[in-house]
């Protein structure tokens, strides 16, 4: 599963790269959405704008308990996960990374808002490449990371 996280914010964005965000879901800066590996041609034409990768259940299980949010803006608890037949966040966690449940079929949002990162974003900053000491683009397994820090 991956994990995809807003940087950038929409001045000087091009028509292409602005629908391609917003059908993504990726609507505000700070903003992540978790999809499947067939969405990796949707990141990289986004890639200027945002970073990805691979999450981890230990990242996710953290990421649903702090950050879980149900429609009308309701957090995402142990008791709605015991309805769901799961005894904890790291169950619910394996079970999306597994692919054994989703998270529309659970009632769960599929955007997370999050704080800045602490200590802020890379070195070079957010305007270039994660490769070249920048924030943006694909981080493999490094975005747990970022994403600790954020949550």
């Amino acid at each position: 599963m991956l994990a995809a996280v807003r940087v950038r914010g929409w001045v000087d964005i091009s028509p292409g790269i602005k629908k391609t965000l917003e059908l993504l879901g990726l609507d505000r800066v700070n903003h992540l959405a978790l999809f499947d590996e067939s969405a990796m041609p949707m990141l990289r034409k986004a890639e200027s704008r945002v970073t990805f990768g691979e999450i981890d259940a230990e990242t996710l299980a953290l990421l649903l308990e702090k950050r879980g949010r149900l429609p009308g803006r309701k957090k995402l608890d142990a008791h709605f996960l015991k309805d769901k037949k799961f005894r904890d966040f790291k169950e619910a966690a394996k079970a999306l990374l597994e692919k054994k449940a989703a998270l529309e079929q659970l009632g769960i949002k599929r955007v997370f808002r999050l704080n800045p990162p602490s200590k802020g974003y890379e070195r070079a900053g957010i305007k270039k490449g994660f490769k070249s000491g920048g924030a943006l683009g694909y981080r493999a397994s490094d975005i747990n990371a970022l994403l600790r820090r954020m949550i």
